[in-house]
């Protein structure tokens, strides 16, 4: 049914479980998976140039070291199931749009993402970036949530 499945990661634990959903539907499907992982955009504020050519350079480095360890992560699974595999790091200051667009060029026909299941008044102010693409996007979604054992909900379903 579904050919090439994009999966982004942020490195949480969520993103790892959404992951191991991304390479079991790939062998159950003869897909192949697409990782992605959003640099943020370089944003500073700070007092003398100085201070900004020279944590610039390291915040960066640091960024870049952050993606490839997460894409490894994606790599090692789909390597130990034997799914064909690409990984792409984009920097881009909103990463539901990324995701979108890494999807289109990639032609992807799934995107398996997690969901940390922000509500209220954290859903507002920290913004959902799972939401935002199921808002934009064209291609299928599959949202991985946070498991929760039986009988501890605190809210309604």
């Amino acid at each position: 049914m579904f050919k090439h499945l994009l999966v982004p990661t942020d490195g949480s634990a969520l993103s790892e479980a959404a992951i191991q959903m991304t390479v079991t539907l790939a062998v159950e499907n003869g897909a192949k998976v697409t990782g992605l992982h959003v640099i943020p955009e370089f944003h500073i504020l700070a007092y003398g140039t100085e201070m900004i050519a020279d944590n610039e350079d390291r915040i960066i480095e640091a960024a870049r070291k952050r993606a490839d360890d997460y894409l490894a992560v994606i790599k090692r699974a789909a390597a130990q199931a034997g799914v064909e595999c690409n990984t792409v790091a984009v920097n881009r200051a909103h990463p539901y749009e990324a995701i979108i667009s890494v999807a289109a060029q990639q032609d992807c026909d799934l995107i398996v993402m997690a969901s940390h299941g922000r509500s209220g008044m954290r859903a507002f102010l920290l913004g959902s970036e799972t939401q935002k693409v199921l808002t934009h996007s064209q291609i299928p979604i599959l949202v991985v949530r946070q498991s929760t054992p039986a009988g501890s909900r605190t809210a309604p379903p």
